[in-house]
């Protein structure tokens, strides 16, 4: 995407995206590269450094929910279930 692109998903002004792209970039998490038809803009995708840190944190997120779920009994299961669907169905309505 582009940063403007980018800005406007993330409902941020493009300058502060700007920044947050210049640090992702100086860690090498991501990469700039030109546009293929506005020679003024620049495409900012994940590079294989941000993509492995993007891997390695949803399985930690993962890993430890799962454990933690496995802490609750069944009524505190049922209940969560029946909040994942309540969630889901006003996400689908919002779309």
């Amino acid at each position: 995407m582009t940063p403007g692109a980018l800005a406007a998903r993330e409902k941020v002004q493009p300058p502060s995206m700007t920044r947050v792209i210049a640090s992702l970039d100086e860690l090498g998490l991501v990469e700039r590269t030109p546009h293929p038809t506005d020679g003024r803009q620049v495409i900012v995708s994940l590079s294989d450094a941000g993509l492995a840190l993007l891997v390695d944190e949803q399985q930690a997120r993962e890993a430890w929910l799962t454990e933690r779920l496995a802490t609750l009994d069944e009524d505190h299961l049922a209940t969560l279930q029946d909040a994942v669907g309540i969630i889901n169905k006003l996400v689908s309505e919002a779309e």
